[in-house]
């Protein structure tokens, strides 16, 4: 008998074209479906949560399927696990209601974005954060931070990946201090495409002196747009944690 089952999955994106599906080059999409067909022998089209870019990694990426299998669910993850390649694994799995959706019902989505802040790069990080040689204001970009939250137009960040609406709802934003290494982690009910990357790469701005923190506001407010900064690189951003009602 058919059910459809809900997984988190977690992957090293630095060798991936991104999460979804494309006719030539590696995803975690294809990945996965080509793994469930190797231990079920049928073919499935998995949804996910979000479509991570290239170079973007996740530690809860949450995708749902429809699979006849007669063993439990927890037999399925062993048995994926056991023949994806070691850059995807499913942290969990278990049966789904067939109405479950895992971008439509998520209520909140949280990413994280990693900066080595040191003046010399380290080889063990260059694939999970972004170097940053100078030294940064940490102080305004989190009192930048603070303008983020609540509900606002982010249309100078980024673009809606359907329809026309920017406005989003931030509810967490802040920077974490762990020695060299700054996170910044940032949750909301849905993001832009390329939104969290854009925030970054302005925070960066005002982190190095070259924006005020109070520009932050106006941006949030659409008045001056063009004062955005550039796309932080893909490799210090990750997807972490989706929230739904159960």
């Amino acid at each position: 008998m058919e059910l459809r089952y809900r997984a988190t999955v977690e992957y090293d994106g630095s060798d991936f074209l991104g999460f979804q599906y494309q006719a030539r080059g590696r995803t975690v999409q294809g990945e996965i479906e080509k793994a469930i067909e190797k231990v079920t022998q049928q073919k499935v089209r998995i949804v996910g949560a979000g479509r991570t870019d290239a170079g973007v990694h996740a530690l809860g990426q949450v995708i749902a399927f429809n699979v006849a299998w007669r063993h439990s669910a927890q037999d399925l993850q062993r048995a994926l696990n056991a023949v994806l390649p070691i850059d995807v694994a499913l942290r969990d799995c278990r049966v789904a209601s067939f109405d479950f959706h895992p971008r439509y019902d998520a209520l909140w989505r949280q990413y994280r974005y990693v900066v080595w802040n040191a003046a010399v790069r380290s080889p063990l990080w260059q694939r999970y954060a972004y170097h940053v040689p100078e030294p940064l204001d940490v102080a305004a970009m989190q009192k930048a931070s603070q303008y983020l939250i609540g509900c606002h137009d982010f249309a100078a960040f980024g673009k809606a990946p359907r329809g026309s609406n920017t406005v989003r709802r931030v509810l967490q934003a802040e920077w974490i201090i762990e020695g060299k290494r700054l996170t910044f982690e940032i949750t909301a009910d849905a993001f832009l495409r390329h939104m969290v990357r854009r925030i970054v790469g302005t925070l960066l701005q005002i982190g190095r002196g070259r924006r005020a923190p109070e520009e932050m506001a106006l941006l949030v407010q659409r008045k001056v747009e063009w004062l955005c900064g550039p796309l932080a690189p893909a490799q210090g951003l990750y997807l972490v944690k989706i929230g739904y009602a159960d």
